[in-house]
């Protein structure tokens, strides 16, 4: 069913505006939009509990681009900032119904179709892209990962048991699964596990279904150096770095061209909030996620001190979600 559609132009003016958004079960759901003094557009939309909805962007009403899928909360009520702000002309927003227990996440647009992006836990998350799921050191047992599609690659930084678990790996792979890890986690897998993976020490690439993996080093005190990685993905055109266990080092501030980075910040284990970010203004990705931001006390990074340490000069984007 097609919905009424709502715009927002570049004014310079917020405005806020209402309309009611077609939902495919045939019942109106109220989006809002605000364009804001900055520029970016605030979007707040209304829909039933539990119920997962798409909100979508467009220019010209015939092409859309996924924003967001989520599962609305309890107050019905959920809330995105579209910080990619239309620059003269218009830009049409709507909502999409989906089935109940769709996969939900930040969509991030390519030349190869968007990726998907949905946080598990701590340093566990997944990547759907082109109808391929890419599990990012998954742990947490299978109930981490009910609902959710099996893997068709899955990426492992070291042997750290928030990072490696043979259990886990097991219950969300197929036949067709395949492996990228350090030597050192190959060294602790079985005979079936090994046969599955591809061994990448640091600096060495890989081409599997359909994009190219690049290993990153990682280290710190905690972590020696050449042992474990980090990765890039190269996915139609975009850029996605996993930044794994690591400190402040010379390889990660060298990295150029990345569009959304994965970094870990959690002290004693890796770097400090000051130390990620230094080291994000120097390689400067467009989006940032902080990810495996749970210190040894219990805290959490503070993620106020670190948008103001990484400031506005850059335009570097600080997307928070929910990693536990």
């Amino acid at each position: 069913m097609k919905a009424p559609l709502l715009s927002a132009t570049s004014a310079g003016t917020a405005a806020l505006i209402l309309a009611w958004v077609v939902a495919q079960a045939g019942e109106f759901d109220p989006l809002r939009v605000e364009i804001r003094g900055d520029g970016t557009v605030r979007l707040e939309l209304e829909a039933a509990a539990g119920s997962v909805q798409r909100l979508e962007s467009s220019s010209d009403l015939e092409s859309w681009r996924p924003l967001m899928s989520v599962e609305m909360p309890g107050t019905g009520t959920f809330e995105l900032v579209d910080r990619d702000p239309p620059s003269g002309g218009r830009r049409y927003y709507r909502s999409v119904s989906l089935a109940d227990g769709s996969l939900t996440g930040d969509h991030v647009s390519t030349s190869a179709g968007d990726v998907l992006i949905h946080p598990v836990d701590h340093a566990s998350f997944v990547m759907r892209w082109d109808g391929k799921m890419i599990y990012n050191d998954p742990v947490g047992g299978a109930s981490a990962y009910a609902g959710i599609p099996l893997a068709d690659l899955v990426l492992i930084g070291h042997r750290h048991a928030d990072h490696w678990s043979s259990s886990t790996v097991n219950s969300i792979i197929k036949a067709e699964t395949v492996f990228v890890a350090p030597q050192d986690v190959y060294d602790l897998m079985s005979g079936p596990f090994k046969a599955r993976t591809t061994i990448l020490d640091n600096g060495a690439s890989a081409e599997l279904i359909g994009l190219q993996v690049d290993a990153i080093p990682a280290y710190n005190n905690n972590h020696p150096q050449g042992r474990d990685n980090g990765y890039v993905l190269s996915i139609g055109g975009k850029r996605f770095y996993m930044s794994g266990d690591t400190g402040d080092i010379a390889e990660m501030r060298a990295l150029e061209a990345i569009d959304v980075a994965f970094v870990a910040m959690n002290i004693p284990w890796t770097m400090s909030v000051d130390q990620a970010a230094s080291a994000i203004r120097e390689f400067q990705p467009a989006v940032i996620y902080p990810y495996h931001y749970r210190n040894s006390g219990g805290s959490f990074a503070d993620f106020n001190r670190l948008q103001g340490l990484i400031g506005d000069d850059l335009a570097i984007e600080l997307r928070l979600r929910d990693w536990y």
